[in-house]
């Protein structure tokens, strides 16, 4: 049975939920040319990174007293870094269908912290994230500047996240939420949480968005393992970044955009969730099994 916990085992309300449904994968045994290799593509990837992020922290003192939450120049920013990751990766990166132009906002699937870039490459979105995340060296910093919106799993706190919520909706921010909660091995699609859905169904909303579903599918490099790039249970980011960077081969990833789903006539929250998790668990089972 699928497993849910807290990082320290617990199953407490306000717990960070994992998902423990399959074993964890080895750490990585590297040589002398799988540090090379970790060396070539991590170093400009940093480089990129790091260096887009003081150029957009300098754009936001200009842009943020003129414009406030609106970021006309920012987000050009973070595509361009999403763009080049995979490019310092050597993975392929393939986007089939359109994002969509309504007002409104994404679910998908979460199975790597590659999942920032691939989501981010084809578009420009702000995600939703776990409160933890804000204080993660290098990938919070990272969030933060991008305009991430945190969540704490307190029902206390929930009137006021609506609002958030609300706000940037208003605003045409698209905004990017992982219905699962937890990040898998990539082989699967979690029941989506209609909590989250909530959201979208406050006074007026639901006539002016719509929810575009979308998977995110990898495929392993040839010869390892088909989770190789998820990231999952109590797995490291370190160890997880250090398997993909001193890779022999890259594999790729799929980003598949789904028909946007109206949220007026959706039938609640629950039909809508259960309608996007559908689309999305549909997409990859497709993508799978479809030869890379």
């Amino acid at each position: 049975m699928t497993r849910f916990s807290g990082r320290d085992g617990s199953s407490a309300p306000g717990a960070t939920p994992l998902w423990h449904g399959a074993s964890e994968l080895p750490p990585p045994r590297l040589d002398a040319l799988g540090w090379a290799r970790v060396i070539l593509r991590g170093a400009p990837l940093g480089i990129i990174t790091f260096g887009c992020l003081a150029l957009l922290l300098l754009c936001r003192l200009i842009e943020r007293p003129l414009c406030g939450h609106h970021r006309p120049v920012t987000p050009f920013i973070t595509q361009f870094v999403c763009k080049s990751a995979f490019l310092c990766l050597g993975m392929r990166h393939r986007t089939l269908g359109t994002p969509m132009a309504h007002r409104g906002a994404i679910v998908a699937n979460h199975a790597s912290w590659l999942d920032i870039y691939a989501l981010n490459a084809p578009q420009r979105i702000y995600y939703v994230a776990k409160a933890e995340v804000a204080g993660w060296p290098g990938i919070g910093w990272l969030a933060r500047a991008t305009g991430t919106v945190f969540i704490r799993r307190d029902r206390r706190e929930a009137k006021a996240q609506q609002e958030v919520f609300e706000e940037r909706l208003r605003m045409n921010h698209r905004l990017l939420f992982f219905p699962e909660g937890t990040s898998t091995d990539g082989l699967r699609v979690l029941p989506f949480k209609p909590t989250l859905f909530q959201a979208f169904h406050a006074h007026d909303m639901p006539e002016i968005l719509h929810i575009q579903p979308v998977t995110v599918a990898y495929h392993a490099p040839p010869g390892e393992d088909a989770r190789f790039y998820g990231w999952w249970g109590e797995m490291d980011f370190g160890t997880g970044l250090l398997r993909v960077l001193g890779a022999r081969r890259q594999g790729a990833v799929e980003i598949v955009f789904h028909e946007p789903m109206p949220v007026a006539g959706a039938g609640g929250r629950k039909a809508l969730a259960a309608a996007c998790e559908e689309a999305v668990r549909d997409g990859l089972e497709a993508r799978l099994a479809a030869p890379d």
